[in-house]
């Protein structure tokens, strides 16, 4: 690959950060030393690694980011509480780390501009990161339900990888 096409996907993989969590994020996230794995199949960006630890991969569904938790850690340091957080009860904080489902009755605080399927980063009342997943709801209805699944946990941060 050219070094030409190595600034063309690292401007692309930065753009789509900026249109789907902020402005300002796409440096932030993804410094020049990021390493861009593509699809053996389409050579399409697929995956984004930093100093060996994957942040993101890029969905061929939607073309947006689905984060891993290096990737929402360093969010989590990049945007401004609440942007991206859901903020749950410290009861259930075991269960959620393990990967399950967060329920609506369980939501202390939601960032209010939470669309249903957008990225989601769980974290605890001192902003630790907890799991991070899909929104099922959006964050108004994450605080007014007392019903029914908020956030469908992809990964928690201890997920057993047996």
């Amino acid at each position: 690959m050219s070094k030409f096409e190595e600034v063309l996907s690292l401007r692309k993989i930065r753009s789509v950060a900026e249109y789907q969590f902020g402005i300002g994020v796409g440096l932030k996230l993804f410094p020049a030393e990021v390493n861009i794995k593509y699809s053996k199949r389409t050579g399409r960006i697929r995956h984004v690694y930093f100093k060996g630890q994957l942040l993101a991969t890029l969905r061929p569904t939607d073309g947006l980011f689905a984060l891993n938790v290096e990737g929402a850690k360093r969010l989590l340091k990049i945007l401004p509480r609440p942007k991206l957080r859901v903020v749950i009860q410290k009861e259930v904080s075991p269960f959620i780390r393990k990967g399950g489902n967060v329920f609506a009755k369980h939501v202390l605080e939601a960032d209010l501009e939470l669309l249903p399927r957008d990225e989601a980063i769980v974290v605890d009342t001192d902003d630790n990161i907890l799991a991070i997943g899909k929104a099922v709801l959006n964050g108004q209805e994450m605080l007014s339900f007392k019903r029914g699944v908020a956030i469908k946990v992809r990964r928690g941060v201890e997920y057993n990888h047996g």
